[in-house]
């Protein structure tokens, strides 16, 4: 039985391999998650207080290279054409479009377009302390990405419920998704304010170590579609896609912050529950005795 088990079935056809041109599927849409980004950073350097819909451009480019990333892993998976090269090049063009091109868009967003009036001597400092926030970005999110490719299974810090699977560290996407949706709330309009430049900084840096950290964030990988009937999922999916193009700034602006802070919850969630497990072991004869003693 063993042996037999081990042989193909009899009138089962072998499955075939994909054809070469399905392997350029997956790369077509990380070449376009490259040329979003590549686009991004260009929008970000053209940007003015006079002309602030290039930081808008910016921000909507680096929305579009998070879809296409969604998307080309997934092919990939369901095409059954993913490979080690597809994985590094995934790999480089998250640098660029959720590394480098927020990073830019931050620095000159936040920091580079305040006015030139008032103390120089305090703006240079604050552009400055910009230049090196954004850029602890681009080395946190590189660095989440190295770690994410060399990890088998990575476990978080505190742990969630069984079963189901989590990020370890905010993804990079979700990272840039969050920078950029504050700058699509307002459309653009770069930071005129040198506190609420400093407020943006401690912003970009939060997210920077959450990028970093070993705490869980949600995945989503539980998620089936196909429980789902076709049509109810099409109509669903027509409802969430109008909503989110009509009502952009707000929506993002929305998802950001609830993703963000969801890992902010969880690990101080975990936290209080471990405390709590942990007091009636510490309340022992001689604690309460203690107790008694400073009462």
């Amino acid at each position: 039985m063993i042996g037999r088990s081990q042989q193909p079935d009899a009138g089962v056809p072998a499955r075939r391999r994909p054809g070469k041109g399905l392997y350029l599927l997956p790369s077509m849409f990380t070449a376009g998650n490259m040329a979003a980004g590549y686009y991004a950073i260009s929008q970000a350097i053209q940007g003015t207080a006079n002309d602030p819909w290039h930081f808008d451009q910016a921000a909507k480019a680096i929305g579009v290279a998070i879809v296409l990333d969604f998307f080309d892993g997934g092919i990939a998976r369901l095409t059954n054409t993913a490979s080690a090269f597809g994985g590094e090049l995934d790999s480089l063009a998250d640098v660029i479009a959720f590394g480098v091109a927020p990073a830019v868009l931050a620095w000159m967003w936040g920091f580079r377009m305040l006015p030139v009036e008032g103390n120089l001597v305090w703006r240079t400092h604050v552009i400055q302390i910009g230049a090196i926030v954004t850029f602890a970005f681009l080395l946190a999110g590189a660095s989440r990405l190295a770690r994410f490719n060399i990890q088998v299974n990575p476990q978080p810090s505190n742990p969630g419920r069984p079963g189901r699977k989590y990020f370890v560290g905010m993804p990079i996407p979700a990272g840039a998704g969050a920078l950029v949706a504050v700058v699509h709330l307002v459309q653009g309009n770069p930071l005129q304010i040198w506190w609420l430049s400093i407020g943006w900084s401690v912003f970009v840096a939060a997210i920077s170590f959450l990028m970093v950290s070993t705490w869980r964030f949600w995945s989503g990988k539980e998620i089936n579609f196909s429980r789902t009937h076709p049509f109810q999922l099409l109509f669903v999916l027509a409802i969430v896609f109008y909503v989110m193009i009509r009502y952009s700034n707000v929506v993002f602006f929305g998802i950001g912050l609830t993703y963000m802070f969801s890992g902010i919850w969880a690990r101080a969630a975990y936290g209080w529950s471990r405390r709590r497990r942990r007091r009636p072991e510490a309340d022992g004869p001689e604690d309460r005795a203690v107790a008694e003693r400073i009462r």
